[in-house]
């Protein structure tokens, strides 16, 4: 049985879909006006692995992970750009696409898009108005009345009280309370706006997110998900919102990823140690990137270093190197009575342990090299692609060659695959003529640009160190 940590009652339970055997779950995406970072890669790499956990499991899963197109940080954007919103987002979700396709990120089953949901977004806030959750302020904008919902508080475990206590009073604010949060935003007169009730304007980041996962996924669903960061107040205030204007529980599991950290240091942009998944991606192999994220626990903080990408690196080399011999397109689907695969299974179900599936890898691969059968190795291609790993070809990983249909900007080597094979063939010319200084001088110089050279009785093969 599946366990999962549930963020709103802090405890470990049993995970029962509402619908079995189907799943519904919705992850908070990207606002997209500049390039993803490492934060987003491991939002989108975690839930990649619930979901891929969740279908292994036998669920019929829905998943969807918004993009949020309407925000002020777009227009700010935009303005200086000199372009339309609608220019920017899409480029920027086209980066974003590609970004995820090289880190082996599964597309959800939706990806609404905040600009397509706006006539949701514009019932959902009639319905709290009608309740008396929600009132139009003297400077135009509709709110939410934070002190007229009961259950404010119960995700982030916070009282009003304490709340209010640490909430800073806004000057000339309109609203009611601190705490109260916009719905609508009457929009200026140089902004883009669009029409509504309460005059011209633009949808508040809260009500996007409950208005496109109850379209999608129903007022009533199972499991929600997101950064850490995202927990307070944003997802509280989905709660508030949703379950406001339907009266009814709105999500059964909340999951929070935890925060990255740099060096140890939470990134951000004014400590000056922020940077995106396209500079990591110039330095780092996309699939080592994947595995120094599902090394760690979901719920943990990630440390990025070099040295931790680096011993990703190894690590995932190691695996790599045990499924010599095994074709890439050998059967991939684990046999779920083996050892090894029942106890991925028994780690996966306690709330996504992947640093202890990863584990069950390892040993998995220390067997095959002790001279395991070939559908150990086979066993083993196929447990890590339920993890989204191992799928390439094992000769092209190890010699550092991107992906079929990989972008290889950034990623040119020191030295390239025709002066490698040129060495090689240089070295056996000498051995055959028993020169063999000049053959150990070739697998020196290889070695000093990253090269190792491996000999067999069916030749010579080689991989990037």
């Amino acid at each position: 049985m599946l366990r999962i940590y549930n963020s709103l009652t802090r405890t470990k339970e049993e995970f029962v879909p509402i619908d079995p055997p189907r799943v519904r779950l919705y992850v908070c995406g990207m606002t997209v006006y500049d390039y993803c970072h490492l934060g987003h890669a491991r939002v989108m790499i975690v839930f990649d692995l619930v979901q891929r956990w969740l279908r292994a499991l036998g669920h019929e899963v829905t998943y969807v992970r918004n993009i949020t197109d309407i925000d002020d940080k777009i227009i700010k954007r935009a303005r200086e750009n000199g372009e339309s919103i609608g220019e920017l987002s899409a480029r920027f979700i086209r980066f974003m696409d590609e970004d995820a396709a090289a880190l082996g990120v599964q597309k959800p089953d939706f990806e609404p898009r905040a600009t397509q949901y706006l006539q949701q977004m514009l019932s959902l806030i009639e319905r709290l108005m009608k309740r008396g959750l929600a009132y139009q302020a003297a400077d135009g904008d509709v709110n939410f009345s934070v002190r007229d919902f009961g259950g404010y508080g119960k995700l982030s475990g916070k009282s009003l009280e304490d709340l209010r206590a640490g909430e800073r009073i806004e000057i000339n604010s309109t609203k009611r309370d601190p705490l109260d949060f916009v719905l609508w935003k009457h929009s200026k007169a140089d902004e883009p706006a669009w029409d509504s009730p309460w005059g011209p304007g633009r949808p508040g980041w809260h009500i996007e997110c409950s208005a496109m996962s109850s379209a999608l996924l129903g007022e009533h669903f199972d499991i929600h998900g997101g950064g850490q960061d995202l927990q307070f107040p944003h997802h509280e205030n989905e709660i508030a919102q949703s379950e406001g204007a339907t009266g009814r529980h709105f999500v059964n599991t909340w999951m929070h990823n935890g925060f990255v950290r740099v060096d140890e240091e939470k990134m951000s942009k004014s400590l000056g140690n922020f940077f995106t998944i396209r500079e990591l991606l110039s330095r780092y192999d996309a699939e080592v990137v994947r595995f120094f994220v599902a090394r760690a626990h979901y719920r943990s903080p990630l440390n990025y270093s070099d040295q931790h990408l680096d011993d990703a690196r190894h690590g995932l080399t190691r695996l790599y190197t045990a499924l010599k011999g095994v074709l890439q397109e050998d059967p991939a689907a684990p046999d779920w009575n083996e050892p090894h695969a029942r106890r991925l299974r028994e780690a996966m179900n306690d709330d996504f342990n992947t640093p202890e599936a990863v584990a069950v890898l390892f040993d998995l691969a220390n067997e095959v090299n002790r001279s395991g059968p070939k559908a150990l190795g086979r066993q083993l291609r196929a447990l890590g692609g339920v993890l989204g790993l191992l799928q390439r070809d094992t000769a092209a990983f190890l010699q550092g060659r991107p992906p079929v249909g990989a972008a290889e900007e950034g990623a040119a080597s020191a030295i390239s695959e025709a002066e490698i094979d040129a060495l090689i063939a240089e070295r056996q010319a000498a051995r055959k003529i028993r020169d063999f200084k000049r053959a150990d001088q070739v697998r020196v110089e290889l070695l000093a640009k990253g090269v190792v050279l491996e000999d067999s009785p069916q030749g010579t093969t080689w991989r990037r160190a």
